[in-house]
């Protein structure tokens, strides 16, 4: 066994932190880079790099849903080709939702082998939702697929570049492919650049360090995750815990069980996830990566949110699903709207640690991307766009503090919507309404966050849109004593003055010129019992529109002034 070589801990420290700093680089190199809002304006794609075995280093920013999607990625790769087949300059693209690291076509993984001289000693990968990939429906990912081979190219690890050169045939058959060539070619040259970039910058620093000091401060961040992991798992409660939801349904009207158990030891978390459905024929399928992907969010909330994610940190973790579930489903299940039940699989866990640890887990949120696609012509000259975004709604409170408003929910995470200035500017609509859902759902000691009201009326016709909006049947769960939340849903407002909906999934919804669709979000569930709410906060709820007059008498028993919005009274009820 090789002797480790004795490095000085200051440097090995700065070595490591300059390795987090290399990544954040990839980042923010392919924001400035893409075509795609969804990737510069959203944010929806991740980056990481790993050792030489696959073995995740460091990832930051990004979409949560992606957290440690990365590592499994690569892995793939690494077993596909082995490390003494590869040369540098090489690039691999990968999005088999079947394989490590997969999720839906729609999001793009690249793997980049990092040489120094003759040797693989790191990968740099990234992985990002293009706009477009082709399949049945213009976005790609759609609400009524029965099979994979529907939803777009598959990519199940092929070479890209091969030595720094790309295959143009290959390139050709992804360009003759999808509908947007140009923006999915600009994309695809900023994942490569920021691939190259994160190369560069690790080759850098073996130049300034040496590549022994390099490689000894990819061990020690790997020790550090794993010993801090270890050290704050001995110190949470243990026991095991039991969830059981069903989500809205399958496309079909048919139910879809998610069961989970979940188990805390000295030194393992294990969350098991057998009883749950088996796959189903929509598209709201997920990949087993994706489904640890999920409890890893879960995960960290406890261990603590502020750590570096590596693959050191989950080495406690582990995770049980049958082969050929909902939650690990196999080929040819479709899963472009694999985000509903990877994020449902997020809640049960949630729901079901909730009650043990209430200082990192608040009451239930807006759970689903609530993904659109729009796709149509733009008024004037008649040139295509696309939108591909999630929507933003509210979050459940938590001790000591009221849900956030209009946030995505948390298999997005770090991403941002796409302003209303160049929604108008880049696509066929407008942007009737962008405001705050204030149904005064999710009453509380501490109030659940309002979800979100945005209307998109067509400015041309023959626009198709398609949405899933999941916790459209079941309201967002309130916790110690707090009251639910409310639904997801969107309707159709016809020029004629006739409504559609509500409704919570719907494939290629025609709209024509002044036709306009009014997309809902719900509000978080409540947190601790509404009457002992602070009165004043309950008036300041009332004045800011929140909660009506009523709502504040029959819920907080708090009458409140409607002139003057101060407190008048409390009710009976409130001063038992």
């Amino acid at each position: 066994m090789k002797e480790k070589i004795k490095i000085n801990p200051v440097t090995l420290d700065i070595v490591k932190d300059s390795l987090i700093a290399v990544s954040n680089e990839v980042f923010y190199a392919f924001a400035r880079t893409s075509m795609s809002p969804i990737i510069y304006e959203t944010l929806d794609y991740a980056r990481g790099i790993t050792d030489v075995h696959g073995k995740l280093l460091t990832q930051g920013n990004g979409a949560c849903a992606f957290i440690g999607l990365i590592a499994p990625m690569i892995q793939e790769i690494v077993d596909k080709y082995g490390l003494e087949n590869m040369k540098s300059g090489d690039v691999y693209i990968i999005n088999d939702p079947y394989m490590g690291g997969g999720t839906h076509l729609s999001d793009i993984g690249m793997v980049m082998p990092v040489f120094y001289g003759d040797e693989v000693i790191a990968f740099v990968g990234n992985k990002a939702h293009w706009s477009d990939i082709g399949g049945m429906a213009a976005g790609s990912f759609t609400t009524d697929s029965t099979e994979v081979f529907q939803e777009g190219l598959r990519f199940s690890g092929v070479k890209l570049l091969e030595g720094g050169e790309i295959c143009q045939p290959l390139v050709d058959m992804m360009m003759s492919n999808v509908r947007y060539p140009e923006t999915a070619q600009g994309d695809m040259w900023g994942q490569i650049a920021s691939l190259r970039t994160g190369f560069k910058r690790i080759c850098e620093l073996c130049d300034k360090y040496g590549v022994e000091v390099v490689k000894g401060s990819m061990e020690r961040l790997l020790e550090q995750g794993s010993l801090i992991s270890y050290k704050r798992l001995r110190e949470l409660p243990r026991g095991t815990w039991e969830m059981e939801e069903y989500m809205d349904d399958d496309g079909h009207g048919n139910p879809v069980k998610l069961k989970v158990k979940v188990t805390i030891k000295e030194d393992e978390f294990i969350a098991d996830f057998t009883g749950s459905s088996p796959q189903v024929i929509s598209p709201i399928n997920t990949g087993y990566s994706s489904l640890c992907a999920g409890v890893r969010v879960i995960y960290m909330s406890i261990l603590g949110p502020e750590m570096a994610v590596n693959d050191g940190v989950f080495d406690p973790m582990r995770v049980i699903a049958q082969d050929g579930s909902v939650l690990s489903c196999h080929a040819p299940a479709p899963t472009s709207c694999y985000f509903e039940s990877m994020i449902y699989s997020v809640d049960v866990v949630w729901k079901a640690l909730a009650p043990v640890f209430p200082e990192a887990l608040g009451a239930g949120h807006m759970l689903s991307v609530c993904s659109v696609v729009l796709a149509g012509t733009k008024q004037g000259n008649g040139e295509p766009f696309l939108i591909v975004e999630p929507t933003g709604g509210g979050w459940g409170a938590s001790q000591g503090k009221d849900g956030e408003v209009g946030q995505f929910c948390v298999g997005d995470g770090e991403t941002y919507n796409v302003p209303v200035e160049m929604a108008e500017n880049r696509y066929g609509i407008m942007v009737d309404e962008y405001s705050l859902h204030t149904d005064g759902k999710g009453a509380g000691q501490f109030r659940g966050g309002s979800g979100a009201v945005r209307t998109y009326r067509a400015m041309t016709d023959g626009q198709l849109f398609t949405a899933s909006f999941g916790r459209n049947k079941f309201p967002a769960w309130g916790t110690g004593g707090g009251k639910d939340g409310s639904y997801n849903y969107f309707e159709f407002h016809r020029k004629d003055g006739s409504v559609e909906g509500p409704m919570g999934i719907v494939a290629r919804k025609l709209l024509n010129t002044g036709d306009a669709v009014r997309m809902v979000t719900c509000t978080g569930g409540g947190y601790g019992d509404p009457l002992k709410r602070e009165p004043e906060k309950v008036a300041w709820d009332v004045k800011n529109e929140y909660i009506s007059l009523r709502q504040a008498e029959e819920e907080y028993g708090v009458i409140v002034d409607p002139v003057t919005f101060t407190v008048k009274g409390l009710t009976e009820k409130r001063e038992k």
